[in-house]
């Protein structure tokens, strides 16, 4: 097989220019490809912040609740700015742009050479939290973890050079199909809560008095729950990829964002809180939580798949 065949088969057929319409998306498309990033952060964002409060102990996991509504407070002015943004830089208001404008090249370059090296950890972080949730369903793969990794790296550097709308499209099973898997995860964990199937005595009470806490790493925590909103600012830089009203559609797709993140990373750092949850090497929080909503069934590998999927 020739290299131009190969390629053809792999990214398709090149695009000529009148095509650039074409590749215009629309809410519902828009709302996967650009979301993916921040929703699937819902998948180790709770996780993190257990992990740093773990290094005290597990009296101290009922300070995950309020560190959890500081990250809703951020997640909102964050919406709030770019929603801004999208209206002031109709072409597309990345950190770059904004920088530039309001604070001069330098800060312009800092900014942009900043999310560079944001994007490349992202992708890090992502796969590596996707393999995680594929390894804590079938614990046989952990051996094969970094080639599992590349592997999903590659499958994603090809989905995206097939262009926008293809890889939308791609994407778009993926990420509602994780929607769907943690409303229902969160649904059914808070009807068990409400009908007294979980025991309080498996979580410290809020107000617990906690020997040894500081304020650093009280800091510490809440810094890393906030990767939980890595890829809010990617709506805002990609504005021209919208159909036209591009600013409004922007902005919808932006706050639909933003309330499908409130109530995922909300629902899943209470209940994770509730049911005791502590954080493994050898298995996610999201897949301790779905095995003790659910059991090891169906619906525990429908989370578990959709989650390695996003």
């Amino acid at each position: 097989m020739s290299y131009s065949s190969l390629k053809r088969l792999l990214i398709g057929r090149p695009l000529k220019s009148k095509e650039l319409g074409e590749q215009k998306l629309n809410k519902v498309k828009a709302l996967a490809i650009l979301s993916s990033d921040a929703l699937s952060s819902v998948a180790y964002g709770p996780e993190q912040v257990l992990i740093v409060l773990a290094t005290i102990g597990m009296i101290a996991f009922w300070y995950s609740i309020p560190i959890g509504i500081g990250v809703l407070i951020l997640l909102t002015a964050l919406i709030l700015s770019y929603r801004q943004i999208i209206y002031a830089y109709p072409e597309g208001g990345g950190a770059y742009v904004v920088s530039k404008h309001n604070l001069g090249e330098n800060a312009g370059l800092i900014a942009g050479g900043s999310l560079l090296v944001d994007y490349i950890l992202t992708v890090s972080v992502s796969i590596s939290s996707g393999t995680d949730a594929l390894t804590s369903a079938f614990p046989v793969l952990h051996d094969y973890k970094v080639i599992i990794a590349c592997l999903l790296v590659i499958l994603i550097m090809i989905l995206n050079l097939r262009g926008v709308t293809e890889s939308a499209s791609a994407l778009a099973y993926p990420v509602y199909l994780f929607v769907l898997a943690l409303l229902l995860l969160i649904g059914v964990g808070i009807w068990k809560v409400a009908t007294g199937q979980v025991s309080p005595d498996v979580h410290p009470a809020l107000g617990t008095v906690v020997p040894g806490i500081s304020l650093f790493l009280l800091l510490r925590a809440f810094s890393s729950g906030c990767s939980a909103l890595t890829g809010v600012e990617a709506i805002s830089n990609a504005v021209t990829n919208f159909k036209e009203p591009a600013a409004r559609n922007a902005v919808r797709t932006l706050v639909a964002m933003g309330i499908i993140l409130a109530i995922l990373f909300s629902g899943v750092m209470f209940l994770a809180y509730w049911f005791g949850i502590v954080p493994k090497a050898e298995e996610t929080v999201v897949s301790q939580l779905a095995s003790q909503v659910f059991g090891r069934n169906g619906f525990y590998y429908f989370v578990q798949g959709t989650t390695a999927l996003i």
